[in-house]
């Protein structure tokens, strides 16, 4: 976190229009949130100041920008997860509350958040979430309250909220079958094969399958 807001805001921009393929300066300064925090006078202060290069029309991450960008990605990110599966705040306002609330968060408490989700690979929207030192070993500490399907008991009943699979043919299997993030499943059984139920339908899950399915109990 750098010490001044406006400095996070247009790192995190820099590294989202990366993501879609743009550098662009001009681009950069169009979007509300930056424009409302930073002008030419923003980019050449962060230049001098060892953050980003500037070269024409192009704008790019120094490792020391990187390094910052990193992290209030990972809380912008993480807040709208919380701010959407624990608090379930309308979608309309998850935006502009998670902008508000990662700049509150130190690398400490964005680690917990991270830990009580369940370590989330990606934010509501389907980005990638940057992995913290907490997503490198286990913490006892703080029980999540997103876990993996086969944690809940015979009888529980989970919403899917999401699923940490790079096969894009598993996904679109998965997706055929229903079983998507919002989703509600209950747990039929478990041995000899694991089955859930799903709407009115009933399916066994191949073990590696319901470890890549994270679901937050319901009560």
């Amino acid at each position: 976190m750098t010490k001044n807001k406006a400095f996070d805001e247009v790192l995190e921009f820099i590294w989202s229009q990366r993501e879609v393929g743009s550098s662009s300066i001009t681009e950069l300064l169009k979007i509300d949130e930056v424009a409302e925090e930073a002008d030419m006078n923003t980019l050449r202060q962060m230049m001098s100041d060892g953050l980003v290069n500037i070269a024409g029309d192009s704008i790019t991450l120094t490792k020391e920008g990187e390094r910052h960008a990193e992290g209030a990605i990972r809380r912008h990110r993480l807040a709208e997860r919380l701010l959407t599966e624990v608090l379930a705040l309308p979608e309309d306002d998850i935006e502009k509350n998670a902008c508000s609330f990662e700049h509150t968060l130190s690398p400490e408490v964005a680690d917990s958040i991270c830990t009580l989700l369940g370590h989330p690979p990606t934010c509501p929207h389907g980005l990638p979430i940057p992995r913290g030192a907490c997503c490198k070993k286990t913490r006892d500490d703080l029980k999540p309250i997103v876990q993996q399907l086969n944690v809940l008991d015979v009888g529980d009943r989970g919403r899917i909220t999401f699923i940490a699979s790079n096969s894009h043919m598993r996904l679109d299997k998965l997706g055929t079958l229903g079983i998507v993030p919002g989703s509600t499943v209950k747990v039929h059984q478990k041995k000899p094969a694991f089955v859930i139920l799903i709407g009115e339908t009933t399916l066994a899950l191949d073990p590696e399958i319901i470890k890549e399915i994270y679901v937050k109990k319901i009560d």
